[in-house]
């Protein structure tokens, strides 16, 4: 068993496969989850797990070149828009409109939904490398 890090297998093992440029979405509750990706499916109630939880846990053990998140949050939520910066850190953060960021989803390895209920609190990672 683990001692550390993310206990979920599934994410576990998702995270551990990522190769350079491979996507990773964490999404809020509603997201449309295309037919492909692996659906990692954490939500057990509404705000449970939260996106930004999910999000730090990822983020510690995930190289991350760059981040790719809807346009409106800047505008819808703008709260969420900050943490997320926040968490984030270094990361270059490009913005599509929704129904682009959607569409994007379908090339993603897999997508983490949480059970957030903040508009627009989802995020594609692309992976980076560690050298």
């Amino acid at each position: 068993m683990k001692k550390t890090g993310i206990l979920n297998q599934p994410l576990s093992a998702v995270v551990a496969g990522l190769g350079h440029t491979d996507q990773l979405v964490v999404s809020d509750a509603g997201l449309p989850i295309p037919d492909g990706p692996q659906r990692i499916d954490l939500a057990v109630t509404g705000g449970l797990p939260p996106f930004l939880e999910v999000l730090q846990a990822i983020l510690s053990e995930m190289a991350v070149e760059r981040a790719i998140v809807a346009e409106e949050i800047r505008t819808r939520s703008p709260q969420m828009h900050a943490a997320l910066l926040a968490a984030l850190g270094a990361v270059p953060v490009e913005y599509v409109p929704h129904e682009q960021f959607k569409v994007q989803t379908r090339a993603a390895r897999a997508i983490v939904r949480t059970g957030e209920f903040t508009p627009y609190a989802n995020v594609i990672l692309v992976a980076g490398v560690t050298f």
